[in-house]
C-alpha cells in the first residue's frame, strides 16, 4: 500500500471534467512528454519550483498527500455532488502513473457512493488499467495520434499500449469518452481526421470529442524556465474545425467540439 501521492492541485466546483459539479484531483507525474502540454508543471512526479506571478516569487508545485487528506478535502463538497449528480475526477499529469494510490482513493470514494471519473492517457499496463476502470463511473481517454511513429515523435512513447487499453475499455463497456486534442501541424489536417476515422471504425468507437489547441499553458513554461515549442502557434476555435468534425460525422462517428 502506498501511503502518499504527489498532488499539485485539488480544484473545486469544476463543470468541465465529468457530469455535474465536481472536485478534480490533479496527480503530479506523467510518462508522456506532449510538447503542447497545458500543464507542464504536472510532468515531473516530484515537487518542483515554479515562479508565481501573483506572489512574484518561486513557489513549490506539488505536495505529498494521503488518501485521508484528499478525502477530507473533496468531501467538503458532498452536498454539491448529490444535488448536481456530480462527483470526483482524477486528472493530472497522469493519475495512473501513481496507480496504486489512485486505486486506493477510488475505493474510498466508492464507499461514500461518490461518482468517480478519470482523465487518462491510457499509457499504463493493461492489468493496472483494468483494475482502475472497474472503479470508475466515467472514463476520459485521450488518443493523440493514430500512427505509432508520429505518436512517439510528438509524445515520446508509442501508441500500441494506449490502443490496447482503448479496446479493453470498449470491451468492458466502460462509460467511455474518447478525446482528441487537435494540435496544429501534428494531427490537425483533414487527412489526419480520415486516419482517425479508420482507426475508430476498426475498434468500434462511435462517439468522440475533439479539443481545439489553446495557449492557456503558455506562460507556465516561462515560469518553469522551460522552452515551449508552440509559443507562436495560433489557437484553434470550433469554427476552425468544422470540416474536420464533418469527416467524423460523415463516417457515422458522432463528434463534439469542446
Amino acid at each position: 500500500m502506498v501511503d502518499k501521492a504527489c498532488i499539485f492541485n485539488i480544484q473545486h466546483f469544476s463543470i468541465h471534467d465529468g457530469p455535474g459539479i465536481r472536485s478534480v484531483v490533479f496527480f503530479k507525474g506523467c510518462p508522456l512528454r506532449c510538447y503542447w502540454c497545458a500543464n507542464p508543471e504536472s510532468q515531473s512526479p516530484k515537487p518542483e519550483q515554479m515562479y508565481d506571478n501573483l506572489t512574484k516569487r518561486p513557489e513549490t508545485v506539488g505536495e505529498y498527500k494521503t488518501v485521508e487528506e484528499i478525502m477530507d478535502e473533496v468531501m467538503k463538497d458532498e452536498d454539491f455532488y448529490l444535488e448536481s449528480d456530480g462527483g470526483v475526477t482524477l486528472s493530472g499529469g497522469e493519475p495512473l502513473f501513481q496507480a496504486e494510490f489512485a486505486t486506493q482513493l477510488l475505493k474510498e470514494l466508492k464507499k461514500k457512493n461518490i461518482h468517480t471519473a478519470c482523465e487518462t492517457t491510457g499509457y499504463v499496463a493493461s492489468d493496472v488499467f483494468e483494475k482502475v476502470i472497474d472503479l470508475l463511473d466515467s472514463l476520459y481517454l485521450d488518443i493523440k495520434h493514430y500512427d505509432t511513429l508520429q505518436h512517439k515523435n510528438g509524445i515520446g512513447v508509442r501508441n500500441e499500449q494506449i490502443l490496447k487499453n482503448l479496446k479493453l475499455a470498449l470491451k468492458k463497456k466502460t462509460n467511455l469518452t474518447v478525446r482528441i486534442p487537435i494540435i496544429p501541424n501534428y494531427n490537425s489536417s483533414l487527412e489526419d481526421a480520415q486516419e482517425f476515422v479508420r482507426l475508430f471504425q476498426q475498434v468500434g468507437v462511435s462517439t468522440i470529442e475533439i479539443l481545439p489547441f489553446h495557449q492557456f499553458g503558455e506562460k507556465k513554461y516561462e515560469y518553469l524556465d522551460r522552452p515551449y515549442e508552440l509559443k507562436n502557434a495560433p489557437q484553434l476555435h470550433s469554427e476552425d474545425l468544422l470540416e474536420y468534425q464533418q469527416i467524423f460525422e460523415n463516417a457515422g462517428i458522432h463528434c463534439l467540439v469542446r
